[in-house]
């Protein structure tokens, strides 16, 4: 894993442009804080910032082939899953190799097949490749976009990097925001519109595309896409074709030079890959280490919700006894959540959802001093329809995103009628979520409620789960942390695609399909426990402290978030005196700390 950034232009010298160049590469050294690299040439300035996983010595970047007269660049953030097959197979095609990294691999996969080399590749990617010969650069982002990219074009320059703090940290390049960026901070909350970077003028790579830049303009290539078609596997078939992929996936995502570990919840998520890596781990006479999360108190201060069942705690030590691993709880108190709340801002640039962020990249700091690699469950939900929301009439039947019905992220009711009408944030949304539907693959004779669920399921996969990936690539990578996510796999979203939701939900309980395909690795308590969310603090001591910090933004006059908000509702809120439970109210209110944060730290101008 690593950070990436460039600069292409066709009518200016960049030879001597290295200090803009380590301007943009020390923005992001948080991800790779092992190694830096730079390559120039008239045209084109690339930037490296290394975290060291797969081949120390041979996997240094920039990397750069000479291939008669033709010379090409690459620098890349990520993992190929597949490398080892792909770099046979290309030295059967006469390619000859100096490393042992992905990174020779997939530069090679280019020289052989050119722009297609994407559609040949499994794993989580961010690459540039610059061909000095032609004079073109080529982006290529992963199928479920794992690995950031952003861009932005300026007259003949080309900024590219893995975060946006890298590209603004170039000097033509001003902080600013306008109606679309705050409609998407206000309106979509964390959950960005693929393609859209907020700032003005930046775009991101979306998952599943390609770009080609050249001097006459850009070309964008959707690769890879969802496609519907009817599922013919009975519900035998289905399950044993779920476990040889996730099977699969695992072995090969555990591969690495540096000490890999998992994340356990004692969900049925976690735990699966977790029983999965121990038993490949156990045939090595390895002891595989896992991580979860707990705070301070919460055996007194927890409290059911739709999404929260019950603790954690209990069933992750019984995961972790029947798996044999060594586990590691980490224990968060109130204070240190405080603390670093705005950490999360500064590592994904944007507004997040607070503690919840906050959380993750505090057990990613301690994971970081056993590890260097971990595995997640993320992403299995949105595959396996695994959310309430797939079956609930309320969420199908809302005619927006699911996620935003009685959301503590819809905060358009407390923004002020000068920014309603200058932003009109519900519009924005609305028009999201029916671009959002029509690009949804439809299956001729599919049933209405089928059809519907299927159209859930695109919004999770293609709007939801990028902000949880995000959330993940941010938080970890911030640490110098790299997190795998093995049912981001693609095979496997392309496979559960068209298993319909009532196979996916065979033995009437979410998932059901996956408890199955799991079945002999984990004991039948852990695979038939009720979904429970990644946990939250519930302590007041932490709710007084964010309603405190609110209350001083909203007593500084020169506060920037004051200028965008009603602060009269607002403070209605933090008073108590709105139908909001204590638990929406927090989230609401560490939103508008980080976007009060965000406006002064970042010095935007807003539009």
């Amino acid at each position: 894993m690593c950070g990436i950034a460039g600069w292409i232009d066709w009518e200016n010298d960049l030879s001597g442009q290295k200090e803009i160049l380590k301007d943009m590469a020390r923005a992001i050294q948080n991800r790779g804080p092992d190694a830096e690299g730079f390559w120039f040439s008239p045209r084109a300035a690339l930037a490296h910032r290394r975290l060291i996983v797969i081949d120390p010595e041979g996997g240094l970047q920039p990397m750069i082939v000479q291939q008669g007269d033709r010379r090409y660049a690459m620098i890349y953030n990520g993992e190929i899953y597949n490398y080892l097959e792909l770099k046979k197979e290309l030295q059967e095609r006469g390619h000859v190799f100096k490393t042992h990294s992905d990174t020779e691999v997939l530069l090679h996969t280019y020289l052989e097949w050119g722009e297609d080399c994407v559609r040949h590749l499994n794993g989580i990617f961010a690459f540039a490749i610059w061909d000095e010969a032609k004079q073109k650069l080529f982006l290529g982002r992963d199928h479920l976009g794992v690995k950031p990219l952003f861009y932005t074009q300026r007259g003949s320059m080309i900024l590219f990097a893995s975060e946006l703090k890298s590209i603004l940290a170039h000097p033509e390049v001003k902080p600013e925001i306008d109606a679309e960026g705050l409609a998407e901070i206000f309106g979509n909350g964390p959950m960005r519109t693929p393609g859209v970077g907020v700032f003005k003028g930046i775009k991101e790579v979306r998952p599943g595309h390609s770009i080609l830049f050249t001097r006459e303009g850009k070309r964008v290539t959707r690769y890879w896409n969802l496609k519907s078609e009817p599922h013919t596997d009975d519900v035998e078939t289905t399950v044993a074709k779920i476990r040889d992929i996730l099977e699969d996936t695992v072995r090969r995502q555990l591969i690495s030079d540096m000490p890999v570990v998992t994340m356990l919840s004692g969900g049925l998520d976690s735990s699966g890959l977790t029983a999965i890596a121990g038993k490949e781990f156990a045939k090595e006479g390895r002891t595989l280490h896992t991580y979860s999360i707990d705070f301070v108190g919460s055996d007194h201060d927890f409290q059911k919700d739709l999404l929260h069942l019950d603790l954690d705690a209990p069933w992750v030590k019984r995961v972790s006894d029947y798996v044999k691993t060594e586990h590691h709880t980490i224990v968060l108190d109130s204070e240190e959540l405080i603390e670093n709340l705005l950490v999360p801002l500064r590592a994904r640039d944007l507004p997040g959802i607070g503690e919840m962020e906050t959380s993750l990249y505090l057990l990613f700091r301690e994971m970081k001093k056993d590890a260097t690699v971990a595995l997640s469950g993320e992403s299995a939900d949105e595959v396996f329809s695994g959310y309430p929301w797939f079956h609930q009439e309320a969420f199908l039947n809302a005619g927006t995103f699911p996620w935003r019905v009685s959301s503590t992220g819809n905060l358009t009711h407390l923004l002020s009628p000068e920014t309603l009408n200058h932003v009109r944030p519900e519009e924005y949304v609305q028009a999201r979520y029916e671009e959002a539907i029509a690009e949804v693959p439809a299956l001729e004779g599919e049933d209405p409620l089928e059809a519907r669920q299927r159209e859930m399921s695109y919004l999770f996969i293609t709007r939801f789960l990028p902000f949880m990936l995000d959330r993940k690539d941010r938080t970890s990578m911030y640490t110098g942390f790299e997190v795998r996510v093995p049912f981001c796999d693609y095979r496997l979203v392309e496979y559960l695609w068209n298993v319909p939701y009532r196979v996916k939900k065979v033995d009437d309980i979410e998932k059901g399909i996956l408890r199955r395909a799991l079945k002999g690795y984990l004991p039948d308590d852990v695979l038939y426990r009720k979904k429970s969310a990644y946990p939250t603090v519930q302590n007041p001591v932490y709710y007084q402290a964010v309603s405190r910090w609110m209350k001083d933004i909203l007593a500084d006059p020169n506060s920037p978030v004051c200028s965008l908000i009603d602060k009269k509702k607002l403070q209605a809120v933090i008073d108590g005196k709105t139908h909001l439970d204590p638990g929406r109210v927090v989230k609401a209110l560490e939103y508008l700390i980080q976007v009060n944060t965000w406006i002064k730290e970042y010095g935007i101008t807003i539009r």
